[in-house]
């Protein structure tokens, strides 16, 4: 699941999502901004972040960087439902944003799994 110049393929993927969260967070009413604009910053680069990791360590650490990217795609879909329940962002944004999360979650699936294969090997 690499690119061709042997980048992990979640990676391009990542960051079509931080760069199309951060226009929404700017947008975000002045009071949200700094609080669940914050905190979906602040979640969105720790996923990052352990994607890197992950790319970088021995296959039997992955699981649990995987996972972790997991809990916070998750929390980053709560965010997500609390901007749209509380009018912040339209059915638009809304829709886009988790139909990237589901992109950025299949792959990890699929990533995971591939583990998953390696250990029954």
């Amino acid at each position: 699941m690499k690119t061709k110049n042997n980048e992990l393929i979640i990676i391009p993927k990542m960051e079509k999502y931080i760069e199309y969260m951060l226009t929404i967070l700017m947008k975000l009413p002045r009071t949200e901004k700094f609080s669940i604009g914050t905190e979906v910053k602040t979640s969105m680069y720790e996923m990052l972040k352990y994607i890197l990791l992950a790319s970088k360590v021995e296959k039997e650490k992955r699981l649990e960087i995987y996972n972790n990217v997991d809990a916070q795609i998750y929390y980053q879909r709560i965010c997500i439902r609390i901007m749209f329940n509380n009018k912040w962002i339209d059915m638009k944004k809304y829709k886009y944003s988790n139909e990237l999360l589901t992109e950025i979650g299949k792959i990890l699936g699929g990533l995971i799994k591939s583990l998953g294969a390696d250990k029954s090997a």
